[in-house]
């Protein structure tokens, strides 16, 4: 950890040095305590390398259904009619539509994210800040302040690389990256961008999956108007964003019999359609029909290719939700039961449209044969309101992690499950999305242009997975360049046609998922600039060595018993709010910890390796520094208070000092080797007392509450971004001491204003 020079203690290297070797003879290594707390943890690895039995496999495949497909496998309800809102023109159209919706969930869902993307996880963990956490470890690009050496020794932040094998091309792309300041911001700003269509998804997949499901009611009775249908989609809405407070608990085994049961129907369904109407329609398995479908359709055809692509919407949930499950896990439930049901369920629909082309507005209900009507139009409801629920968790999801990364504004995390990890709650977020749903369901009122918004959003989160999986290609895989052109070739041109396509239709509704992108990457970028002048104005004005030595010998500083928790955001020294705390309160506990909590990127942080500490030294003056590291997909345990966790590691970060200090290490070589070791067990008492004794008389929370103003003569792009919009957002969002449940009783707020 870099400080602010004479303030720590001597940096301690492991590796053996020129002055460890004298005369052929080994001295004793000198050991940094931090390396040797994250040295002495054994390997973690995500849940995917684990070696489990075939029954966990199978159980948690079963459980995938659940949680993994309900957005893809309600896409049924909407695609024919996404795909053709002005009716057939020719019944061989819907051969060459079948033909394109067999492929393209060949292609996109099945070989590129159940085969291929999946590879690409991150401990187990996946989804777009998966990808940029991978690329960050592997090359220097990234743009949080608060990187450190001693996180490349968390055991689980080195990628496993294939063996020795070097790629010129890799060398190059890597240094290339590393080297452009102009690289850096794309790829957080792509980041950001595939971060925000995705909460985008969270608002349009509820809005597109009730409305197509309540619709269906319109088939038993003329009395069901399409208001009606819109206000009993709001109120469904409204009651699933009112219980998303309840937490998840138990969602897979929930969830998983009633879209095993939807499956299961429309897999029925399917194959009595195939037999009952036209079986010849299994020949769109020959891809002549789409070329037919683009001569005899041209520009109309390629128009069509956005009401397809919804094929595939919760593609993505695949790779993102691995991190709960396995990727064996995944790819049995998706080649064993969501594939095969969803095949059979577009064939028969599209068989059954081959004799009615007329239904095709209404083609999922239309097709559903009259006996199994009212039980399919129950499950369609209940899997519609679980593929709604599975985007919203995953948006909470993409807001921890935006939050963990200084990526968005505080808000309070509620972690609703002690027993699965990453179901949480973010109160803020689900109201504003309940608002967001209901007023698109009411004000576009049909699928048709609902699905027109979802395209654009759906596409290009796959583009960008895309985009991304090259870079891990060239730079970590240091796959064959064949390999990579192809994967360019075919999956990458496919969605560069689709996405084209979705483009085509902005000003039909296409231009939503933009306007909620443009809005939350404004957010997000103010915020996280701001984050980061902040961090470097507190990296330029930390306390100087000698600053520290005057506060210790000023004797008009008085020690009160107890430990404070100092609270900062910088992990490089010691924050220039002390100095004003000290110049305004001439008062110090007896033991002051100066407490960072910090993201790094990766998914999770072994337990053991949490924190890491610095002594400041003088050492009469007990003051340390820790820094807490946190995973983006990390749960921090509310059970057992943060500072009784703290405490117990800063002794054992105390005696770890005293066992590998340089004076303990060359006592072997000292004739008063007694001596020593007594002194040394004298002074490691005392200060493992000073801790406890702290510890007992109370412990106090100073947070520093840092207010932001743009310095004299900034430009108006700065003070509008300064002034106005980031204390705009800090006002009227949770304060630090919420987001990390500080009691208030215990808790001092220390005010000073940054000019940045």
């Amino acid at each position: 950890m870099s400080g602010s020079g004479g303030v720590e203690s001597g940096e301690r290297q492991v590796a053996l040095s020129q002055d460890n070797v004298k005369g052929n003879k080994l001295l004793p290594q000198r050991y940094d305590s931090l390396d040797l707390e994250s040295g002495a943890v054994s390997g973690y690895h995500g849940r995917s390398s684990k070696a489990m039995k075939w029954s966990v496999i199978l159980q948690l495949a079963f459980q995938s259904i659940g949680i993994v497909y309900g957005d893809i496998g309600t896409s049924p309800l909407y695609v024919f009619s996404s795909t053709f809102p002005n009716g057939i023109n020719h019944a061989d159209d819907v051969l060459g539509v079948l033909s394109l919706i067999l492929y393209t969930l060949t292609l996109i869902p099945l070989i590129k994210y159940v085969f291929i993307v999946l590879h690409a996880n991150d401990n187990g963990d996946g989804g777009t800040f998966a990808l940029y956490s991978l690329i960050c470890r592997y090359a220097n690009v990234s743009l949080v302040p608060s990187q450190q050496a001693e996180d490349s020794n968390v055991s689980n932040f080195q990628l496993e690389l294939p063996g020795n094998k070097h790629s010129r091309m890799a060398s190059s792309l890597k240094s290339k990256l590393e080297n452009s300041r102009v690289a850096k911001f794309f790829l957080f700003f792509a980041t950001l961008l595939g971060t925000s269509m995705l909460i985008g998804d969270g608002v349009l997949t509820p809005c597109i999956s009730v409305l197509s499901a309540v619709g269906g009611i319109k088939e038993a009775t003329s009395a069901m108007t399409e208001d009606r249908v819109v206000w009993i989609s709001a109120a469904i809405l409204v009651c699933l964003f009112l219980f998303q407070r309840l937490g998840t608990d138990k969602v897979g085994y929930t969830f998983a019999p009633i879209l095993l049961v939807w499956f299961a129907f429309i897999a029925g369904i399917g194959i009595y359609n195939i037999i009952h109407y036209d079986p010849t329609v299994i020949k769109a398995l020959n891809p002549r029909y789409i070329v037919d479908y683009f001569r005899n359709n041209q520009q109309a055809a390629w128009i069509s290719l956005g009401g397809i692509i919804l094929c595939t919407t919760g593609a993505e949930a695949l790779f993102a939700d691995v991190g709960h499950f396995t990727v064996l896990s995944i790819r049995i439930s998706t080649c064993g039961v969501v594939y095969p049901a969803l095949i059979l369920a577009y064939t028969g629909q599209a068989s059954f449209l081959r004799k009615h082309p007329d239904l095709v507005s209404d083609t999922f209900f239309k097709s559903v044969p009259g006996p199994v009507y009212w039980p399919m139009f129950v499950v369609a409801v209940l899997a519609a309101i679980i593929a709604s629920q599975a985007l919203i968790s995953g948006t909470f999801s993409i807001i921890q992690q935006s939050l963990a990364l200084g990526c968005f504004p505080h808000v309070k995390i509620v972690h609703t499950s002690s027993e699965y990890e990453g179901q949480v709650y973010v109160p803020e977020v689900n109201y504003l999305l309940m608002l967001a749903c209901i007023g698109v369901t009411m004000g576009f009122r049909t699928t048709v242009k609902i699905g027109n918004a979802y395209g654009i959003a759906v596409v290009f989160v796959m583009t960008l997975t895309s985009s991304y999986l090259v870079l891990i290609m060239i730079m970590i895989w240091k796959s064959n360049i064949l390999y990579v052109i192809s994967y360019v070739l075919i999956i990458g041109s496919v969605e560069l046609i689709y996405l084209s396509s979705v483009l085509y239709k902005f000003d039909q509704g296409g231009y939503l998922p933009l306007i909620f992108a443009a809005v939350l990457m404004t957010i997000m970028y103010v915020w996280n600039n701001v984050y980061r002048r902040k961090y470097f104005y507190e990296v330029e004005h930390k306390l100087s060595p000698r600053r520290i030595n005057d506060i210790a010998a000023n004797t008009n500083i008085c020690r009160i018993p107890g430990l404070a928790l100092f609270y900062s955001e910088l992990v490089q020294g010691i924050p220039p709010i002390f100095k004003h705390y000290v110049e305004n309160v001439p008062a110090l506990h007896s033991v002051l910890v100066f407490v960072s909590i910090k993201s790094l990127p990766i998914s999770k942080v072994p337990a053991d390796e949490r924190f890491i500490f610095r002594r400041v030294e003088p050492k009469e003056l007990n003051m340390y520094r820790c820094v807490g590291r946190y995973g983006y997909m990390d749960v921090r345990d509310q059970e057992e208070p943060f500072e009784r966790i703290l405490v117990e590691n800063l002794k054992q970060f105390i005696r770890d000092d005293y066992k590998f200090s340089p004076q303990s290490q060359e006592s072997a070589h000292d004739s008063d080797e007694d001596t020593i070791h007594g002194v040394q067990k004298e002074a490691l008492e005392r200060d493992i007392e000073a801790v406890d004794k702290a510890w007992e008389a109370g412990a106090v929370h100073l947070i520093g509450e840092n207010e932001v103003v743009a310095a004299e003569g900034a430009g108006i792009g700065k003070r509008l971004m300064i002034n106005y919009a980031f204390n705009f957002l800090k006002k009227n969002l949770r304060g630090s001491e919420t987001v990390f449940d500080i009691p208030h009783k215990r808790m001092v707020k220390v005010g000073m204003t940054y000019e940045l």
